[in-house]
């Protein structure tokens, strides 16, 4: 058993509303406009506190709405706005949300940002808001990645571990965060820098090997100790081999089926990468296992392929299922329309390179 430390926070608490008004600022927060915090019983009240700083830094009116729910990743799509009177017509008023816990795969999100809010998700620790906030030009590489992910026709991904499969693209939206709301109706988690989009429904096929050093972020918090065979056809995984995680995967798939017939856990979700330089892979190693060191950086560490199970109701789809697993994968070659983009985790279209910057 892999020994994981627990680093104590480095991040000066009175640093915080500093953090935040940078990140305001990112999102373009303007004087007049209204800002609702969307909190739960688990929200650090630090951040509250940083939040209202920085918007009165910048004049602009906040209040808080603190919620009695606390989803995580591993309960998604729990409807934290509307189903109290009077929640979901307050937000859709508001500018920008900041919300403190995960509202993807939820009715109200995309009602709120048809509505013309900006919303930011806030779920990481102290430390890794700082580390991970957005550097110069990891905007502009999301969007020259995301223009060539919605060109593509048919996407590949293989390793030296024995991954080989293929997929097809243009039924589902592309979806790209770069770390800041900073448009109307946009959503993005800060922290992050990574492109994905849902196959075409049926076109996944071939082979996925998750390998020593792989990460499961969800809906467990761990490296892959021994390597997983996925074997895909239309779509769907049809069998998963190995020793201990392969059972931890089965199982978590199997206890979120809605009957002994239900496949959704077993669709192949969203596919993509990660662009963002701050991010570390070796972040478990370096901090632990707790999920809120890991929420943004093990997703959106450059050069990953984001391999995924379930839902794909945030591209339009109609699978909900909470049978979602997030595997970030180390040592893949991508390759869109023929295009070598990463070569063994490396990215080499330099057009997605983005400098690391000190923090």
């Amino acid at each position: 058993m892999v020994h994981l430390n627990q680093r104590t926070q480095e991040v000066n608490p009175a640093k915080l509303a500093t953090l935040y008004k940078r990140q305001f600022q990112l999102c373009n927060v303007r004087q007049g406009e209204t800002i609702a915090c969307v909190s739960d019983l688990s929200t650090r009240r630090e951040f509250i506190e940083a939040a209202f700083a920085a918007a009165d830094e910048l004049g602009a009116d906040i209040y808080e709405m603190c919620v009695n729910n606390i989803p995580s990743w591993t309960k998604v799509g729990v409807p934290t706005i509307g189903q109290c009177k009077g929640t979901l017509e307050a937000v859709k008023a508001a500018d920008m949300i900041i919300i403190f816990h995960v509202p993807l795969f939820t009715k109200w999100l995309k009602e709120v940002m048809d509505a013309g809010a900006r919303v930011q998700m806030i779920i990481d620790a102290p430390d890794d808001l700082e580390q991970l906030q957005a550097p110069s030009g990891l905007k502009e590489a999301c969007l020259y990645g995301e223009a060539l992910y919605r060109k593509t026709k048919v996407a590949r991904v293989t390793s030296v571990a024995g991954t080989d499969l293929t997929w097809e693209c243009g039924e589902y939206p592309v979806m790209t965060q770069w770390g800041y709301a900073d448009a109307p109706g946009r959503f993005d988690h800060w922290g992050g820098g990574h492109i994905h989009t849902f196959p075409n429904e049926g076109s996944a096929r071939g082979a996925v090997v998750l390998a020593p050093g792989d990460i499961v972020i969800l809906p467990y918090c761990r490296y892959i100790q021994d390597p997983v065979h996925l074997t895909i056809e239309n779509g769907y995984i049809r069998e998963i081999k190995g020793g201990l995680d392969a059972k931890l995967m089965r199982d978590w798939l199997d206890d979120n089926q809605e009957n002994e017939n239900d496949m959704d856990p077993y669709a192949v979700s969203h596919l993509g990468w990660g662009l963002n330089p701050q991010a570390l892979w070796y972040g478990i190693a370096l901090n632990g296992d707790e999920p809120e060191r890991s929420r943004a950086a093990a997703r959106t560490f450059p050069g990953n392929f984001l391999f995924s199970t379930g839902p794909n109701t945030q591209g339009g789809g109609k699978r909900n299922t909470r049978g979602h697993y997030d595997v970030p994968m180390r040592d893949c070659t991508i390759t869109l329309d023929n295009k070598v983009i990463i070569d063994r985790g490396k990215i080499v279209d330099e057009n997605m390179i983005v400098a690391r910057e000190p923090r």
